[in-house]
């Protein structure tokens, strides 16, 4: 009896060494998964700011068209805004989306990271219309909105210990029944559908973010390389950097005042 006590004592530290080594792993994985996906929001701020100084001018002097809400358009806000290159803009993140997450895995850590960053402010540079539709103050509440919601649901997927898989693809099929639902309404135009589809969609990025979190974390393993470590918290950045960015985009439309 005496000899077992000597090896479990002898164990517990050992055990308990490894854990806390797992845990400090653990924490610096998720460090980086945060700090690179608001690195991403930053780039993105910046981005859509500097398009929108570009493209906009309060001069109708050099004014190359005015909108519907007195905005007035310079001439690189009339080609990116008016003109078929505004397809282009709108579609080329969702294009760097893709390419990151097939080619994620045959990219050096620094290239991914660089791609994320060209997909950040890409983004930018999609989302710099919004400040054409709603006011900046409306704009800069709802981004304070999403990012308290954003913390908690996320620092709740963290914590729980309870699975969230059931619930994560329970979501991702409601997702797929969220893009038919907006891609009907571009037609129909049905002001109920949209107030539903916005609905909808906040609850479930919300959730998504909770559900994202956890999976991110289960994706750590101590026993990986700096290159395979990275490349996880580059596509986890990614993941809640689209979460965040949908989240805000749905409830701007509850919270969102039009100029």
């Amino acid at each position: 009896m005496a000899d077992l006590r000597n090896v479990q004592t002898r164990m517990t530290p050992a055990g308990a060494q490894a854990g806390a080594v797992i845990d400090e792993g653990l924490r610096t994985y998720m460090l980086k998964v945060y700090n690179l996906m608001a690195l991403g929001m930053v780039i993105t701020g910046v981005a859509a700011f500097f398009t929108i100084m570009l493209t906009t001018t309060n001069d109708p002097a050099s004014a190359a068209a005015t909108m519907a809400n007195g905005k007035m358009l310079t001439s690189a806000g009339v080609a990116l805004y008016t003109s078929p290159l505004r397809w282009i803009v709108m579609l080329a993140p969702l294009g760097m989306v893709f390419f990151l997450s097939f080619r994620v895995n045959s990219l050096s850590v620094p290239a991914a990271r660089t791609a994320f960053w060209v997909y950040a402010g890409l983004m930018g540079l999609s989302l710099s219309s919004i400040l054409l539709v709603y006011t900046t103050a409306s704009i800069v509440q709802t981004f304070f909105v999403t990012a308290a919601s954003f913390g908690a649901l996320s620092l709740y997927g963290y914590t729980t210990k309870k699975n969230l898989s059931a619930m994560g693809s329970f979501l991702i099929m409601g997702l797929f029944g969220l893009i038919i639902a907006s891609l009907v309404n571009i037609f129909l135009q049905s002001s109920a559908l949209n107030f539903a589809v916005s609905a909808i969609g906040v609850l479930i990025f919300a959730g998504l973010t909770a559900y994202d979190t956890q999976k991110i974390k289960e994706m750590y393993f101590d026993g990986d390389d700096a290159q395979v470590i990275g490349r996880k918290a580059i596509m986890g950045a990614l993941t809640l950097y689209l979460d965040f960015i949908n989240l805000f985009m749905f409830l701007l439309r509850f919270m969102g005042n039009r100029n």
